[in-house]
Formats: C-alpha cells, sequence, structure tokens
C-alpha cells in the first residue's frame, strides 16, 4: 500500500502499522496521490557542522531559554485554573494568544526528532500533560488559549452564527495548537497528544458539523490557517474518514476554484492566509487522489514563481499579492514576509514529492539559503518578519519575550528542519537535491552516505558511501539551472561519464561499495536576475546566492536591531544607494571583481556611481544597510542626474521621521501614508504642514514638489515665510504617474535668508497635497 510522504516522514514502526491497516480497512476513499520520491524522517538525517547547523543550535538555545509555563499561561488562566507563570509580551498578549504554544509544540517536536535530545523530550510531554488537564476542565474537547470572547464566538457556529465577530482569527490560532498536538504525537512520540489532538478535533467537527455550505463558506473568509492540512493528516494517522469530512468544509471556494481553472485572482490577497489553504489541498490529493486538489496546488506555485517572486525568494508586500509584474513598485520596508517563504517552502516539498523537478529544487534552495537563513539574528537566533527590499533599507529582529510575531513563531520552527529536503528516495533511487554537510541514514537500504561541502562559498560536494547493501542503487543529483555549464563527476578519484546538463539529474546507477566517493564539481559564476516587470532593476546572483550591496553598518538604537514591534523601522533613514552605469544590464558583470579570501565578496569596478561599491551575501548583512535591486542606467542618463545633483540645495522626504525631524516639521490636522514605495504627506480642511529648507542668498532658485498626477480636486495655497508663492490645483492631469512641478522662487523673498519655511495651507473644502517630494534646486542654466 502507497502510504502518504507526510505521514513516512516523522512515524514509528507502530504507527506505520495502525496507519496501513487502517487505511487498508477503509472502501470509501479513493487511492492516494501518485508520489514518484519520498521524504526521509528528520531523523534519519543528521547535519554536519555548516551555517544549517550552526543555525539550528542557535534557535534550540533560545527554545529551550523559553518557559513552558508562561507559554500555557493563558491556557490556564482561561480554564479557570492558575497561571504557573507570566505570560509573555507581544503577540501573546493580543487576540493571536496562543499560537506560538502550537507553533512552540511543533518546533521542540521537529527537533527532538532530529536529535533525540531528551530535553525536548521533557517539554513536550509536560506541555501535553498541562493542556490534557485545561482540556478536561472544559469538558467538550476544546483546548487552546483564546480569550472567552474570542472562543465565545467560535462556540457560536453551532447558531450558524458564522461572522466569528470580534474573535479575530480564532480557527488560524486553533489551527496551531491542534498541529503542535498532532506534532507532539508524531514526531515527538508522546501517546497522550493523540488523546488530546482527537479530541480538539472531534470539537471542531462538532461545531461545524450543522452549517450550510454558504454558512462553511461564510465563515472561511476570515484567515483560518491550515486547519484542512491538519484534518486530512489525522485522517492519515487514523483511518477516520470523519476527519477527512471535517476537513471539507474548510475547502475555500472563492480562492481555490479559481486556482483550480488556473486562474490568478491572487492580487490583493493576504498573501500568508492563501499559500496554507494551498498546501491542505495538496495533502488532500496526496491522502485521497484529488486531482482538483494538485491542480491547485501545481497551478497556484507556477503562478508566484512566474509572476510574484523577489530575488530572494520571498513574495508579497505589507502582507499582500500585489499585480503581476509590478514588483518594481513594492519595494518597502514590508516585503518578504517570513511566514510565507516557511509555507511555500512546505507547499515545494510535497511538489517536489510527485515530480522530482530541477525547478522546484531550486527555487528550494533560493528561499532556504537567501531568505531562511537570512531571517535569523546570528547572535542570540531572533527572527525577522519582513525582510525588507527597500533600496539602502536593513532588518528589524524580534525581541526574546516580547514579540511572538507569526513569523517568530514559524521561524522557531524553520532552524528545527533543515535535514527533510536534503534527500528524497524511491525504491531504487536516490534524491540529491541540496548541498548541505550532513551524513543520511537509510536504515531500510542499509545506506549510509556522508556528504562533506563547502557550497556555496565553494563550488563542489563530495557524497561518500560509508555502508550499503549489494544492491543496485541510482543516485540523482541536482543539476541546478543556472549552473554555468554541466556538472563534472569523480568516482573514486578516476572521471565519471555523466550528463549532466543544467536543469536535470544527473543519474548514478551501480551497486556501491562503502569508501566510495563521488566528487561533483558544480560550475558556478555570477549571473543578473532582472524584477519583475523592471527590466532596469536587477539583482545579482554568485551560484545559489543573492549578493547585496553592503552601505555600512546601522547605528545601534532603541529600534534596532531588535524591537518588539515589527513594523518599527518602516518610516526609518535609509542609506544612499549608487546606480550602475552601463549601456545595458547584461553587460554589467565584467565590471565585478571578487576579492581575494575564503570569503564571497565582491568590489565594482567603474560601475557604480557616486561610488563604487562591496557585494556580499545577501545573508550575510544581519546589521549592515543593503541594496538587492540596482538601477541600471546609461552615461547619458547619468549625466542629467549629475547635473540635478549639481543644482540640488536641500530635499525634504515627507512622511520619513528622520526628514521631518531635520527639516522642522510642523502639521496640523495632516496626515502621512505610504503609496507606490514612497511616503506623502497631506493637509486636510482647517490644517496645514510646514518645513524649513535650505537656500543660498541672491540665487535664482526654484522648489520642485513632486505629486500624483492621478490626484483630483485639491487646492491649496504654497506660501514661503507667510508670502504666497503659489496656487496649485491638482486636476489628474497626468493620471498613473508622478508629477513634478517647478516653483520659481522670487530672490526678494529669500533676500539675506540662508533658510525659508514652506508652508502648504488647503483652500476651504479642499485638502494640500499629498507631496511625495520637495528640493530647492538652484535655477536652471
Amino acid at each position: 500500500m502507497n502510504i502518504t510522504a507526510n505521514v513516512l516522514r516523522n512515524l514509528n514502526a507502530y504507527i506505520f502499522f495502525c496507519l496501513a491497516t487502517a487505511l487498508a480497512q477503509s472502501q470509501t476513499i479513493g487511492a492516494p496521490g501518485t508520489r514518484v520520491a519520498e521524504p526521509f524522517p528528520l531523523s534519519d538525517v543528521h547535519l554536519l557542522d555548516s551555517v544549517f547547523k550552526q543555525n539550528m543550535e542557535r534557535n534550540a538555545r533560545y527554545l529551550l531559554s523559553l518557559e513552558p509555563d508562561r507559554l500555557l499561561h493563558n491556557t490556564r488562566q482561561y480554564c479557570g485554573l492558575q497561571p504557573k507563570g507570566d505570560i509573555y509580551g507581544g503577540w501573546e498578549k493580543r487576540v493571536f494568544a496562543g499560537q506560538t504554544l502550537g507553533h512552540y509544540l511543533t518546533a521542540i517536536s521537529q527537533q527532538y526528532a532530529a536529535t533525540g535530545d531528551a530535553r525536548f523530550r521533557q517539554r513536550i510531554d509536560y506541555i501535553v500533560q498541562e493542556m490534557a488537564v485545561c482540556q478536561e476542565r472544559y469538558g467538550d474537547g476544546y483546548i487552546g488559549a483564546m480569550p472567552p470572547l474570542a472562543l465565545a464566538a467560535l462556540r457560536g457556529l453551532k447558531a450558524g452564527k458564522v461572522g466569528l465577530n470580534g474573535a479575530g482569527v480564532p480557527w488560524y490560532t486553533e489551527h496551531k495548537v491542534l498541529a503542535g498536538l498532532k506534532d507532539a504525537w508524531v514526531l515527538g512520540g508522546n501517546a497522550q497528544a493523540k488523546t488530546v489532538a482527537l479530541k480538539l478535533a472531534d470539537w471542531v467537527d462538532a461545531l461545524t458539523a450543522g452549517l450550510t455550505p454558504n454558512q462553511q463558506q461564510e465563515m472561511l473568509v476570515k484567515e483560518f490557517g491550515g486547519m484542512n492540512e491538519v484534518l486530512v493528516e489525522l485522517y492519515q494517522l487514523t483511518g477516520n474518514t470523519k476527519y477527512l469530512d471535517v476537513s471539507r468544509r474548510f475547502y475555500h471556494q472563492a480562492v481555490m476554484d479559481p486556482l483550480a481553472a488556473g486562474k490568478d485572482e491572487l492580487p490583493g490577497k493576504h498573501a500568508n492566509s492563501q499559500i496554507p489553504k494551498v498546501i491542505g489541498e495538496a495533502v488532500r490529493y496526496e491522502a485521497t487522489g484529488d486531482e482538483n486538489g494538485r491542480k491547485i496546488a501545481e497551478n497556484f506555485w507556477n503562478l508566484v514563481t512566474a509572476h510574484y517572486l523577489f530575488a530572494m525568494g520571498g513574495l508579497s508586500d505589507k502582507e499582500r499579492f500585489f499585480p503581476e509584474d509590478q514588483a518594481s513598485e513594492h519595494l518597502s520596508f514590508q516585503t518578504a514576509e517570513t511566514c510565507v517563504s516557511y509555507n511555500m517552502l512546505k507547499l515545494t516539498e510535497h511538489l517536489f514529492e510527485w515530480k522530482p523537478m530541477v525547478a522546484y529544487g531550486d527555487y528550494y534552495e533560493k528561499a532556504l539559503y537567501n531568505h531562511i537563513l537570512a531571517s535569523q539574528e546570528p547572535q542570540h537566533g531572533m527572527f525577522t518578519y519582513f525582510i525588507p527590499l527597500k533600496p539602502g533599507s536593513f532588518r528589524t529582529y524580534s525581541t526574546p519575550e516580547d514579540s511572538f510575531w507569526c513569523c517568530v513563531d514559524t521561524g522557531m520552527e524553520n532552524h528545527t528542519k533543515y535535514g527533510e529536503a536534503i534527500y528524497f528516495h524511491d525504491d531504487s533511487n536516490l534524491y540529491v537535491n541540496l548541498f548541505i554537510p550532513s551524513v543520511l541514514t537509510w536504515k531500510e537500504r542499509k545506506f549510509t552516505l556522508r556528504q562533506e561541502t563547502g557550497y556555496p562559498d565553494g563550488d563542489r560536494t563530495e557524497l561518500i558511501i560509508q555502508s550499503a547493501s549489494l544492491k543496485p542503487l541510482t543516485l540523482q543529483v541536482r543539476c541546478s539551472s543556472w549552473a554555468n555549464g554541466p556538472l563534472t563527476f569523480e568516482l573514486n578519484n578516476e572521471s565519471l561519464a555523466v550528463d549532466a546538463k543544467p536543469g536535470q539529474f544527473a543519474k548514478i546507477k551501480r551497486v556501491w561499495h562503502p569508501g566510495d566517493r563521488v566528487k561533483i564539481v558544480i560550475p558556478m559564476g555570477l549571473r543578473t536576475e532582472a524584477l519583475q516587470g523592471a527590466s532596469n532593476k536587477v539583482a545579482i546572483f554568485y551560484g545559489p546566492l543573492l549578493l547585496a550591496g553592503d552601505l555600512g553598518a546601522v547605528p545601534h538604537s532603541t529600534n534596532y536591531p531588535w524591537s518588539r514591534e515589527h513594523n518599527a523601522n518602516i518610516g526609518a533613514t535609509t542609506a544612499d544607494v549608487p546606480v550602475f552605469v552601463k549601456e545595458s544590464p547584461t553587460s554589467l558583470l565584467g565590471n565585478l571583481r571578487r576579492i581575494p579570501g575564503p570569503r564571497l565578496v565582491f568590489q565594482t569596478t567603474n560601475l557604480a556611481k557616486p561610488k563604487e561599491v562591496v557585494l556580499r551575501p545577501f545573508k550575510d548583512l544581519a546589521y549592515e544597510y543593503y541594496n538587492v535591486y540596482w538601477d541600471v542606467i546609461p552615461e547619458a542618463e547619468w549625466a542629467k542626474q549629475l547635473e540635478a545633483r549639481a543644482r540640488l540645495v536641500d530635499e525634504f522626504n515627507p512622511g520619513e521621521h528622520q526628514s521631518e525631524m531635520e527639516h522642522g516639521l510642523v502639521a496640523d490636522h495632516s496626515r502621512v501614508g505610504d503609496f507606490k514605495n514612497s511616503k506623502w504627506r497631506d493637509a486636510m480642511d482647517g490644517g496645514f504642514f510646514q518645513f524649513r529648507m535650505k537656500v543660498l542668498p541672491g540665487t535664482p532658485q526654484d522648489l520642485c514638489c513632486t505629486y500624483w498626477g492621478g490626484d483630483t480636486n485639491r487646492d491649496f495655497d504654497i506660501l514661503i515665510n507667510g508670502k504666497l508663492l503659489a496656487i496649485q490645483r491638482l486636476s489628474g492631469e497626468k493620471p498613473g504617474k508622478f508629477l513634478d512641478i517647478d516653483y520659481p522662487i522670487a530672490t526678494g523673498l529669500i533676500a539675506g535668508m540662508d533658510h525659508i519655511t514652506i508652508r502648504f495651507k488647503p483652500h476651504d473644502g479642499s485638502i494640500a497635497g499629498g507631496i511625495f517630494h520637495a528640493t530647492v534646486l538652484r535655477g536652471a542654466p
């Protein structure tokens, strides 16, 4: 019988037997979906020293620093028991309370499965025991940490009240709890967790059983995490079709049906809400053979990777999908939510199992090296929420006890499971998908393989057979599509003829013997990757690694590098970013040279203006200002920019804290916002805003302001030191584009002055602005 991969991934022999028996007895469900490659359990892959093992150990120390009783605070309090520890801060004190406990259970269960460290098993056992006590107090199967209002809203489903008003996103939170209990059972080997999890799943069934199809869909308007996924997994584990039936109540037609039809209706949708739904349908395909689930998963992955990805493998701006190929307008401080890549990697692993393709491995590698590794703070193991891609930006990390954002919680999991996508197998093939130092123990085949590599800093890896049975086995090695040419192979120091062109798997079939060594060279070099929809903005890669400009260290401050709030630095000042002056992006690689030494460091030569820049792997720029996408402009355009720079007297950036403080902003009835990746400020009827700017006495000068050309019905005065400079009306004269307007400043207005105060004041019933940028320029020659 073909048992699903996500179950095989983790189960012990007893659960294997129970699952096989249960599924064999079920006659009402179709055959499981076709799978070509199976993953290995985390316990079968041991990491050797590398950045991955170091990250894993750093994360383990953080996991052990957290106190289970503090994570259980609300769980005990809301069921009427005295908490044993003070509640943690951040999201744990808000409507998301309890999600961390579920993710934490998953993380420590994965850590235990990967390492066998008894300290994590002890925590699993303690937490599950406490949850079981609390579940008994509730008496109806519920267990969690939801505030009473949220729990009452969920229980209202029995009466057909599906709006969940005032409850936040209770199914999202409850999914984390149920998934954590499932993992404590399957990965942590805790039998009590099985009992608690199934009681909770039965409670979910009882709440939703009476909903009509329309009510079910109304319920799903609120984010519900991966409820469909975990319920299908419980069906796989028990063979009880009840859980499969319950999972179908979490099929979100408004999102899934267009994906099944291959339609792209993603723009505007919350990115991380959709991916778990897709994963759930992928798991449904694996459990039942439902082809609709496979179509949804494959269509979604293809759409996202073709139209929505940033160079580091992440996606989304302000947590949402933006219109296809408009990424250049969405390089902000709020790009690339880390949870999104966490879920995309889960989805990609399922797709690889169905059809081992180099494209899946290439994406997994890109997001793993350039997003997941970059998401961990290297001193204390803290976590990013967003990975900013705004030019000249930097990363913000969580605090140990006062953040607990969703990306802290998935981050705890990310760094416990690095071993799960390195190798895959079927009966006669072993897929080497990632080049990470590790030891694989394939118990069923009595086959042990050791991978030693300095990749991707180096261009080679070595596979050493430590034990093998006398049965032919085919090694299939991923040949990355980005490779500079065919990979080369040696077997026991002799050249081996292998078809190893980029974009395919190189196959070596033989009877392997202990001591056999396969040396692989992966041709790596520099390449560019254009931003979606903007061919003149490019990122630079060396092999799988995204390179970013090192623009200098970020000074430590109250909000840097650790912050309670993930959005603490959204309005922070960025570093100045050079441009690349070249006639074409395709010709710039010749102007990069590697700096000698063991690390990957590159220097631009005769390329970056106004000064050259050093490029380093993006993942390593933890505390620096950086830039990823480079504007490539021809010499003539650079000459124009130089001329504009020569005219610049002063520059003001509305909505940016540092610039507004330096220019003495004063405002009343004024608003700020962010549009097209630019900050703006306006003033409402009866209000104003003003700021000070430098001027050159006795010199002809212009005030240049940038507006949005689509704004209409905006009438306002622009005054200098209280005297009228201009009356401006915005009437939508340049829709879809920014609008620059120059206002000549009469020398009499600024005679004898080195600073002026510029005020924007709306006419009655109107709005002043918004303005996106303001400069004082010397008069044009």
